[in-house]
């Protein structure tokens, strides 16, 4: 497959983009330089919070930022676009209407991972941020494919919150009390495997016995972005979240 250029959209957060880099180089079969991906990574930091776009029904500024990016990635002659960020992807149809670029699709390649990991009665939990869990993407993408999807309840997801914005904050995390969340879902209400659909949440080393249990939309979006772009995955596992 021809080697193609890949643009990446981050800042949201910019760890967030980080570890996204890194895991590109580290599960990219590359004995050499040449062998990775070329890359255009473009880090808005300044973008307008996502989950306030959504909750506030206030979308225009951030997709006028988005859209100055994407002018960016077809002067730089890019082939396919990576969003590290989860909650963004409930703008992807308006998104991926202002450019002729593909824009990978976190959201739906995550259950489709899932479909195929774990089979098509699955049950899901979904571990987002607030503007992701009230939107209902992940719950609607579930849908298509007959799974079922379950959200945390109000308290355990002021729960989730709470650890993606002191990630965020550079705040000490809860990381136990995020664990206890995961356990729950999988041991009392019988989910199958557990989204981490937020990045940030991508970045916390959890338990290991909870790693197989946990799919990082963060890889799976990693592993999309190498293959489109003509590699080949040094490993493909996308359950352990961190390495």
């Amino acid at each position: 497959m021809e080697q193609k250029k890949l643009g990446v959209l981050g800042g949201m957060g910019p760890a967030a983009t980080s570890l996204f880099f890194e895991r590109v180089i580290d599960n990219t079969d590359a004995s050499k330089d040449q062998d990775h991906i070329d890359m255009v990574i473009l880090n808005h930091a300044t973008i307008p919070d996502r989950t306030r776009a959504i909750l506030e029904d206030h979308k225009e500024p951030f997709l006028e930022a988005v859209h100055k990016d994407f002018k960016i990635f077809e002067a730089a002659e890019i082939d396919h676009i990576a969003i590290p960020c989860n909650t963004s992807h409930y703008f992807y149809d308006e998104m991926q209407a202002m450019t002729s670029i593909p824009i990978i699709n976190m959201i739906e390649e995550t259950v489709k991972y899932i479909r195929e990991k774990f089979g098509q009665t699955a049950k899901i939990g979904i571990l987002a941020t607030d503007g992701t869990v009230n939107t209902g993407i992940y719950q609607d993408e579930c849908h298509k494919y007959n799974m079922k999807a379950l959200v945390p309840n109000v308290d355990d997801q002021e729960k989730v919150m709470h650890t993606i914005y002191d990630f965020k904050a550079d705040k000490p995390v809860d990381v136990r009390g995020f664990e206890q969340i995961i356990e729950k879902m999988i041991h009392q209400e019988k989910c199958d495997c557990v989204i981490l659909g937020c990045t940030e949440l991508s970045c916390i080393e959890i338990a290991t016995h909870l790693k197989p249990y946990a799919v990082d939309a963060m890889q799976v979006l990693v592993n999309e972005s190498i293959m489109l772009s003509g590699k080949e995955l040094k490993k493909e596992e996308v359950v352990s979240h961190v390495e």
